[in-house]
């Protein structure tokens, strides 16, 4: 894992989850809260899909697999991670009856 790759997972990351924050609005933290979750969770994506032997990074450095894999880890890890973290907080707000 070099850090190109590392960049792109965390920049796709952010994208992904203000792409997530838009699409379930319920789940939304806000613009900064969607892109704080989705840099946190375009590195986690990408290095679960490393550790998978899916992801880029290697000896081979930036090719299109590679940048196509950390953008698609990235972008998905942080949507994912947006999502729970959404469905959590909107959890823990709802009142009880």
């Amino acid at each position: 894992m070099d850090v190109a790759s590392l960049l792109v997972q965390l920049v796709s990351g952010a994208v992904g989850g203000n792409v997530a924050g838009a699409a379930m609005k319920k789940l939304s933290l806000g613009t900064a809260g969607n892109s704080i979750v989705g840099i946190l969770g375009g590195g986690l994506g990408g290095q679960i899909l490393g550790m998978l032997g899916m992801g880029g990074g290697g000896d081979a450095g930036m090719d299109v697999r590679s940048i196509v894999s950390s953008v698609a880890g990235g972008g998905v890890g942080g949507a994912v991670l947006l999502a729970i973290i959404g469905a959590i907080k909107s959890a823990m707000a709802k009142k009880p009856a």
